[in-house]
């Protein structure tokens, strides 16, 4: 495995996105692998480092309970416990019993889920679940970090004699206080501590009255500390069983000690499996920070990079309150050599070097701020020429710095090897320099590399359009306010625009036309045409632009008098039930009245009413039967409908997806949304070029239909 060059990562600017890293991690044997971190070209390695990212990456953003990684590591405690009657320090066994409540639940958390993360459950292989260690320790220290009482039986017996001597010299001390305060012999503090003991504080003119051993005074003489004399038997004692006390502290603490050690492979587990998370967890969080994903990576050399953002700049805007424009870049072995041309401030050195930072990013096992259906290679080597390299050490020009680069370039450059040359060609005479750069292009391009080159030299655009395998490109431009649009464009070379910036800037009309005639003819052409062709190009991507939007319009406006038109007509028809009900009411309503009018109440006659309660019955009948009929029907309409589903259409030819199959260079389609017709002029899998006209656009297959 060759080491990356140097200078590449540099150029590029890694040793920026490695200071993000190393604010991330927890422990400095991570804090160092991460300062050391540079691009690999041992592919298998790299792979493995990729997917353990990706793997804590999807449990983060799928929001698993994962345990904090929240650790000291156990550096020091490994290199004791091999030692015969060590012991380590309360620090130490609080970080080893740390370390083994949080391996035992990540343990815990990948239970199960192995399947899901293979490559961070392998981590484990060396550790297992086991509360012995814990406990073996919280037999000896309670929650505060002290020794307990009952951490052994002599242990006990000590401290409780320490606490009875203690206890008593209190007693002995608040009675001699009581009795002195009386005397007026004390001070105003009247007491002290001198050498943990409690001392008297007494007035120096008075000393002499006090029984006891005197151990000092203030600074002034004016007091005199005092031990009193029936504590100092008892303060001695004191002293005989502190030390007692820690002497059995230090046995029990070297017995603690050899019981750990036995967890010793254990706990060198922990130190590894607690580091390389730490590392992962780094890589991680700046891809959570970057929005960064694990792109496909091809065998092959390969490279379609969707909506990539260079890190360091979309950092910096997004700082700013900055938007940063995505890029797009294909590239394969048909077009390994792409050629970027456009005016200075365009965004070439940005794209070019977008591309080489997430290269090496990805070859450093770091997920990448691209779309996830972007697809990555590896590279055995990439060799960038970027800026100016002057040497002052060994007089070295810009041009002398650049032509030893390229000579390292021809001798080491082969199929698996990524070359970013920025300015190619620049340093010496325009036209020598463009000869020799001309050279060097096709020397690389033979040696079957794949290059991202910048440029303003017109035989290297010339050059990239007359060899098969390599491809120009263009940073487009306003061609009205003559402002970059940072956006790129693959297929054709860019102009530079020389002239019109300078006659946007000021400069004299008549100097301009001057400096045209000083050069080539054919040189002053091309620089036309290429600018007519970019403003031509600006002009449809415009114009295209302008009328997907006005399709979207227009659909949605059609949506929306659709949905309207539904929502007014069954209101519409709500609105005739309604009527057709009421009328329907009024009408009986009237009928009942009439019924009512004709109601006879004075008269003297039995039957005199009856005739009309004849007829309200047949009224009342036939109404009813009515109602029954209607329902009849409608039940007869069920059933039948039941009995008899409508048939679907057949969908038309040309709308059914399984003729989308026939669609091949040449073919007549439609867009399915505008039924526009065009031809496919070439297809890159599920994406085609259409012409629709004088427009060309791109467009998914699914979005058309094959016509013939």
């Amino acid at each position: 495995m060759h080491q990356f060059d140097e200078q590449t990562v540099n150029d590029l600017e890694f040793p920026t996105i490695r200071e993000w890293l190393v604010a991330y991690v927890i422990g400095p044997t991570a804090k160092k692998r991460m300062e050391e971190l540079s691009p690999s070209n041992h592919f298998p390695s790299i792979e493995i480092e990729l997917r353990k990212v990706n793997e804590l990456l999807a449990i983060r953003e799928q929001g698993e309970i994962f345990p904090a990684l929240d650790f000291e590591e156990l550096q020091n405690e490994i290199k004791l416990l091999p030692i015969r009657n060590s012991v380590l320090l309360l620090e130490g066994y609080i970080r080893i019993a740390r370390a083994s409540d949080l391996v035992n639940s990540l343990l815990y958390f990948f239970d199960k889920r192995e399947k899901d993360y293979p490559l961070l459950n392998g981590l484990f292989k060396d550790a297992y679940y086991t509360k012995d260690i814990i406990e073996a320790i919280e037999k000896v220290f309670d929650r505060a970090g002290n020794v307990k009482d009952d951490a052994s039986k002599l242990l006990y017996e000590i401290r409780q004699k320490i606490k009875t001597i203690r206890n008593q010299i209190n007693r002995n001390f608040d009675k001699e206080v009581r009795r002195l305060v009386k005397e007026n012999v004390l001070g105003d503090t009247k007491e002290a501590f001198v050498n943990d003991r409690r001392v008297l504080t007494i007035l120096s003119t008075h000393k002499r009255k006090i029984s006891g051993t005197v151990v000092g005074s203030s600074k002034t003489g004016s007091l005199t500390f005092i031990e009193p004399q029936v504590n100092i038997q008892l303060n001695n004692e004191l002293e005989m069983l502190l030390d007692d006390e820690r002497k059995e502290i230090y046995r029990i603490l070297q017995a603690l000690t050899k019981e750990i050690a036995l967890f010793l492979p254990l706990i060198q587990a922990y130190q590894t499996i607690l580091t390389q998370l730490d590392f992962i967890n780094a890589k991680t969080r700046l891809a959570l920070e970057l929005n960064c994903v694990l792109p496909g990576i091809e065998n092959d050399t390969h490279i379609e990079i969707i909506n990539a953002y260079h890190p360091i700049l979309w950092k910096a805007n997004k700082a700013m309150g900055k938007k940063t424009l995505p890029q797009y870049i294909h590239m394969d072995k048909f077009s390994r050599m792409l050629v970027i041309s456009g005016p200075n401030a365009g965004g070439k050195s940005i794209t070019l070097k977008t591309i080489g930072l997430l290269q090496l990013m990805l070859q450093s096992g770091l997920l990448v701020p691209v779309d996830a259906n972007s697809k990555m290679c590896f590279f055995q080597q990439i060799l960038s020429d970027i800026g100016d390299n002057q040497s002052i050490e060994n007089e070295l020009s810009t041009y002398s710095y650049r032509l030893k680069r390229m000579k390292h370039f021809l001798e080491v450059s082969n199929k698996r090897t990524l070359l970013l040359l920025d300015e190619f060609g620049t340093g010496s005479d325009p036209d020598l320099g463009g000869a020799l750069a001309e050279v060097f292009f096709e020397e690389l391009y033979n040696k079957k590399s794949f290059g991202v080159i910048t440029t303003h030299y017109a035989n290297i655009k010339l050059k990239a359009d007359q060899l098969k395998n390599a491809i120009n490109g263009c940073m487009l431009f306003d061609t009205e306010t003559l402002e970059p649009l940072y956006r790129f464009s693959i297929g054709q070379p860019g102009s530079s625009f020389t002239f019109e910036v300078a006659q946007i800037n000021g400069i004299p009309l008549d100097l301009i036309e001057e400096a045209k005639t000083r050069l080539d003819v054919r040189k002053v052409s091309m620089d036309k045409l290429l600018s007519e062709l970019q403003k031509e190009k600006t002009y449809l991507e415009r114009l295209n632009h302008e009328h997907i939007e006005a399709q979207r319009i227009a659909l949605e406006s059609k949506q929306q008098y659709e949905e309207r038109k539904k929502r007014y007509d069954e209101k519409l028809a709500t609105q005739q039930d309604t009527l057709e009900r009421n009328n329907k009411f009024v009408n009986a309503g009237r009928k009942m009245s009439q019924f009512i009018d004709r109601y006879l109440t004075k008269s003297r006659k039995k039957d005199a009413n009856q005739p009309l309660f004849d007829e309200i019955k047949k009224y009342l009948a036939v109404e009813k039967a009515k109602i029954e009929d209607a329902k009849l029907v409608e039940k007869l309409k069920s059933e039948v409908a039941a009995k008899n589903p409508k048939k679907q259409k057949p969908a038309r030819p040309e709308q059914d997806p399984h003729q989308r199959h026939k669609i091949q260079i040449g073919s007549t389609v439609k867009l399915i949304a505008t039924k526009q017709a065009g031809t496919v002029e070439s297809m890159d899998g599920d994406n085609l070029t259409v012409t629709f006209g004088f427009l060309r656009m791109k467009v998914e297959k699914e979005k058309l239909m094959w016509v013939k």
